[in-house]
């Protein structure tokens, strides 16, 4: 039988790919040589017994799921549900009062609760009507306070492994009355199962002996052992080699990097699929696929990470040779692979920023005022994606023009306002009214862009997407936008004279240790 080699497309944070940019997108991984496709929906698809289940966030109905299952049946890919069947469904518990019964804390279902297992059977229930394929996979990561919250409050508190195995243990009997092989992310279960608290680098020596006396998984249970972070071939050989402990098939999930802010990181996502690949042929793994998350937004459009899984469809085949792989990507998609490379340069400005990820997401909803991240950025900044906006202007665009001019106006916005805030604090400190005065231009020519690059980034959204989710990107941009015009009344106030002094720009900005690139942790200290 064909081993499994596939990518996962998150549809659940905000933006739920249109079913015929699907089929666009299968199509494509099928001439590369991948031959599965799996959709990641925690409550973007439609369960008729469960009206609020995804409701206002965009859901497949159950057509569409239908539709998009027959015509990849048609090319050969094998479609796969995705779902979450114990965390991640922080979007479901925003209905509180629908849910509430079923949640123990977080965004964590009730083990145990009667009402938890009809929820669960709903969803399974569901995804046998729109799925041909008996493969499914039933999320169980990153669970962290399981067990801590309502559930302690009605059974106490109970070892977090036992409890995990009781509840995958009921969700794998209701998969089999369907017919489904279910499989699980692995992390909460090796790093139980071991008494450990870390997973990867801090995943400490294993007892075997102890994992295997706990081990008791469910016989139609897999593990899918994920892991985005590395470049070393023995970090994953070592780690493949734990998640095989527990005797169940293993497969293995790689990060297609999307989820750092705007911009795709292809070269870094290949260097990890270079070394993660070979551990999995060398440990003779049951499968590979890639994950396309969409982490806080969804900001990043899943073509653009293109290269990295026609390296990996070809690293699968033994093929290493960049040359050929590039011109095969550009046979299959019509645009050249290193066109799609270049983006990565948005977050790697250099100077103070090298250590950083997400820096055209942080420098672009920097305060100019508080500066939060101001402890990283240079007026060079400025110049840095000047040069990126002229590189991406003669770049060989092909059948992604669209995606290219939306990179190319969010440039052109960076080369003013990276370093917009750094330049305002200094003019202010040094009392220099005839610099704020020119500062006060840039901020209307930053607004001017912006709106430029809202338009082309919402067009390209509805291309792809279903509309629902881009409130999110208005509500940012538009407010990025009103807090340039506040920020620049008080410069125009200060500099005439009608205002004695901007307190923000007088206090002394202290090193952010940690930046971050979620916008909640950039955009502002204060509750957003």
């Amino acid at each position: 039988m064909e081993k499994m080699l596939g990518v996962m497309l998150d549809c659940s944070r905000n933006a739920v790919m249109k079913p015929d940019k699907v089929k666009e997108f299968a199509q494509i991984i099928k001439k590369m040589g991948l031959n599965t496709l799996m959709l990641y929906t925690e409550d973007t698809y439609e369960i008729e017994s469960q009206p609020y289940f995804g409701h206002l966030r965009g859901r497949y109905s159950k057509q569409e799921l239908k539709d998009i299952d027959s015509y990849c049946q048609s090319i050969g890919i094998e479609l796969i549900p995705c779902i979450q069947t114990l965390a991640h469904l922080k979007q479901m518990f925003k209905w509180h009062k629908i849910y509430s019964d079923v949640n123990d804390c977080d965004d964590i279902l009730l083990i145990g609760e009667e009402k938890t297992y009809l929820l669960i059977e709903d969803m399974l229930k569901t995804l046998s009507e729109c799925f041909t394929s008996r493969k499914i996979h039933i999320g169980m990561d990153e669970a962290y306070r399981v067990g801590t919250g309502n559930y302690a409050i009605k059974n106490g508190m109970r070892d977090k492994f036992d409890i995990i195995n009781e509840h995958l243990h009921k969700v794998c009997d209701i998969a089999g009355k369907y017919n489904f092989e279910p499989m699980i992310w692995s992390d909460m279960f090796c790093k139980l199962a071991a008494d450990q608290d870390g997973y990867g680098d801090q995943y400490g020596e294993v007892d075997t002996a102890k994992v295997l006396e706990r081990a008791a998984l469910p016989e139609n249970v897999s593990l899918v052992y994920w892991d985005y972070y590395h470049s070393e071939y023995d970090h994953y050989d070592k780690m493949i080699k734990r998640n095989k402990l527990f005797n169940r098939k293993v497969y293995f999930a790689g990060g297609a990097w999307t989820w750092g802010g705007f911009a795709p990181y292809n070269a870094m996502s290949i260097e990890r699929t270079d070394a993660a690949i070979s551990a999995c042929n060398d440990n003779e793994i049951d499968g590979v696929f890639l994950t396309v998350w969409g982490d806080n937004g969804a900001e990043c459009n899943p073509f653009t990470i293109l290269p990295t899984l026609m390296f990996a469809a070809e690293k699968m085949r033994g093929n290493t040779d960049m040359d050929s792989i590039k011109k095969k990507f550009y046979e299959i998609v019509g645009t050249e692979f290193d066109s799609f490379v270049l983006l990565e340069s948005f977050d790697s400005p250099g100077g103070m920023h090298k250590d950083n990820n997400s820096a055209s997401k942080y420098l672009l909803y920097n305060d100019p005022f508080v500066g939060l991240n101001d402890c990283f950025c240079a007026e060079s900044d400025n110049e840095f994606y000047a040069n990126l906006a002229q590189k991406l202007s003669n770049v060989e665009k092909g059948n992604h023009s669209n995606i290219f001019e939306s990179y190319e106006n969010l440039a052109g916005v960076l080369s003013l306002k990276a370093a917009l805030g750094v330049k305002t604090r200094k003019a202010y400190l040094a009392n220099d009214k005839e610099a704020l005065k020119e500062i006060i231009k840039e901020y209307d020519e930053t607004i001017l862009r912006l709106k430029a690059f809202h338009a082309s980034f919402q067009s390209i959204w509805l291309e792809y997407n279903k509309p629902h989710g881009f409130d999110a990107q208005d509500l940012r941009l538009g407010g990025l936008i009103q807090r340039l015009l506040s920020c620049k009344d008080r410069l125009e106030n200060f500099v005439s004279g009608q205002l004695p002094n901007i307190p923000e720009l007088e206090e002394k900005v202290l090193e952010n240790p940690s930046p971050y690139g979620w916008w909640n942790a950039c955009v502002s200290v204060n509750i957003v």
